[in-house]
């Protein structure tokens, strides 16, 4: 009998936080479930710039993360401290981590509201022996 890797992500991407008010924060929350009999680690991390314009036009089920979006042109940059992830006005927590057979994970995706305008940014959810 051979097994491997199943999970779902709900919701489905992308998340979009629609228009929101310059300096308010609003939070949405994906859950990462294993429907597997293994147990599996995932690291979310954010999508190389070509991948991003690729994914858009064609997104694959287990490859690509909820991508955010919301009215902003914030300056774009990334870091990761302490199982956070942060993205322009984004915050992604926690970015990794491992999930027991039939466990799941809450991943809360965070946007605190910049500059007028729209942002969106492209986050990957890599998951071992998928």
């Amino acid at each position: 009998k051979a097994v491997y890797s199943k999970f779902s992500i709900e919701p489905a991407p992308p998340i979009n936080f629609g228009a929101m008010i310059k300096g308010t924060k609003n939070t949405q929350t994906v859950v990462l479930e294993n429907k597997g009999m293994l147990s599996f680690k995932f690291h979310i991390h954010q999508a190389p710039e070509e991948a991003s314009a690729l994914e858009s036009k064609s997104s694959k089920q287990g490859e690509s993360a909820p991508s955010a979006t919301n009215r902003s042109t914030a300056r774009k940059w990334s870091s990761l401290t302490q199982g956070h992830l942060n993205l322009g006005m984004f915050t992604v927590s926690p970015c990794s981590g491992s999930i027991g057979p039939w466990g799941q994970q809450k991943i809360t995706v965070e946007c605190l509201a910049g500059q007028e305008g729209t942002c969106e940014e492209q986050l990957y959810i890599d998951i071992t022996g998928r």
